[in-house]
């Protein structure tokens, strides 16, 4: 059985060395850049299944990389690893294409599980088949990453279409907030539950050009999706 092959991008050689180690250890493959500008022409040749990117970088920041990649394949899954927690780094990290973002320093043990729970994801999604799906004015298509409104074609991140299929799914009922967390991150932990409230603020910026289509919010429980 081939080894899942992880892209990861890091310029601090001493940590660098430890989480390489380590994801060696636990029998995966690891293909690690120090520089930014090396990052997507290493993606291209070696073709990983997940990519694991500091964002501070030289030559080239994570955001950066994360859109180049995006672009190329656009169901890939990526992790964000680094110092910066303020609110608009989480933004800006998903807007760039992020998955998941992890903040250091981190152990190891969450790190592989935040791996195996993105790619399980990825997986499931894909052995999934799911048509396109019509919500008010716009059309969600699952399989592409897109939501599509009149001319305008917006790509989502793995965990952005997840998070709206999962309310789809639950429309005109109330998905508890905690169902959520575990199925998109696999645990309720407060960093997750802020990454949370990131990810419904994105989508009810996308939905907003159509009002018959609200996600709202129910203090302490979850959410109530219509349209």
């Amino acid at each position: 059985m081939s080894k899942i092959k992880i892209l990861y991008v890091e310029d601090e050689p001493f940590l660098g060395r430890i989480v390489k180690e380590s994801l060696e250890s636990r029998d995966f493959e690891v293909v690690m850049v120090d520089d930014g500008s090396d990052a997507v022409t290493r993606f291209q040749s070696i073709r990983p299944e997940i990519c694991v990117l500091d964002i501070m970088l030289p030559s080239k920041d994570g955001y950066t990389i994360a859109r180049e990649i995006r672009q190329q394949a656009p169901g890939i899954p990526i992790i964000f690893v680094t110092a910066k927690i303020q609110t608009e780094d989480l933004l800006k990290g998903f807007e760039s294409g992020g998955n998941d973002y992890l903040r250091k320093p981190f152990s190891m043990e969450e790190l592989i599980v935040r791996i195996t729970n993105l790619l399980q994801l990825t997986r499931t999604q894909k052995n999934t088949p799911v048509e396109n799906i019509s919500l008010g004015r716009y059309e969600f298509l699952p399989l592409r990453y897109e939501l599509r409104y009149e001319a305008i074609v917006r790509k989502l991140s793995h965990r952005e279409s997840t998070l709206l299929q999962t309310l789809i799914e639950n429309r005109n009922n109330t998905v508890l907030r905690k169902d959520i967390l575990l199925k998109l991150w696999g645990d309720d932990s407060f960093f997750n539950s802020r990454n949370l409230d990131v990810y419904i603020t994105k989508l009810r910026d996308y939905l907003k050009d159509d009002p018959s289509i609200q996600i709202i919010t129910i203090k302490g429980i979850g959410y109530h999706f219509t349209a």
